[in-house]
């Protein structure tokens, strides 16, 4: 009889553990989904408020009244403030029905409310933006094929329109090959667990 009981307890014991781990993968789905849907949705009331700036003469050059930012050529770059962040521009991914502002140094937790400016400019043609990993940010950049188009509105209101000629993958720590090379624009976002990084090469569209 007390070998029924152990096995017993032990099965209620597994069970009990079992539940638990589709709990926390439950609980942990939900999060996701939810810092998704947060994470859209803070993208789409920056980009209202930066159309409501930019109307209003909202732009500004900080890095000549403020001693802000300068891009690599010691230009300064224009920008739209909002909420106490300055925004370089918008960038559109047609293809996946993505319109996003970015701004313009990284940390973290600007990462977190939209893709960053990373390095470079759209003037010099060196432009490099990162994002996170949300699908509402650059989750989906690893399905862009090449040829596919993509754009970036400055702060001044110039467009830049570009192609994908690469989709690679490099490693997290590759800091020097994610800079390298003659690309007009390269957005990149880190693999889940940071280990790698979906990078997405550009050029300037050719016409015709």
């Amino acid at each position: 009889m007390r070998g029924k009981g152990r096995k017993s307890r032990k099965s209620i014991y597994l069970i009990g553990g079992g539940l638990l781990l589709v709990a926390a993968a439950l609980c942990l789905t939900v999060y996701n989904i939810g810092d998704n849907w947060r994470a859209g949705w803070e993208a789409g009331q920056v980009l209202a408020e930066m159309e409501e700036a930019a109307e209003n003469g909202g732009v500004s050059m900080p890095a000549e009244e403020d001693g802000g930012e300068e891009n690599e050529a010691g230009q300064a770059l224009a920008v739209i403030p909002v909420d106490g962040n300055d925004y370089i521009g918008v960038l559109e991914i047609p293809d996946q029905e993505l319109i996003l502002p970015v701004m313009e140094e990284w940390s973290y937790p600007k990462l977190r409310i939209v893709p960053c400016r990373y390095m470079g400019s759209a003037k010099e043609g060196d432009l490099i933006i990162a994002g996170h990993n949300y699908d509402r940010h650059f989750g989906r950049l690893k399905n862009l094929q090449p040829g596919e188009p993509v754009i970036f509105m400055d702060a001044e209101g110039n467009r830049y329109e570009y192609e994908v000629q690469q989709v690679v993958t490099l490693q997290g720590t590759d800091v020097e090959e994610m800079e390298e090379g003659e690309w007009n624009l390269t957005l990149f976002t880190c693999t889940v667990g940071g280990q790698f990084r979906v990078t997405v090469r550009c050029g300037e569209k050719q016409d015709g």
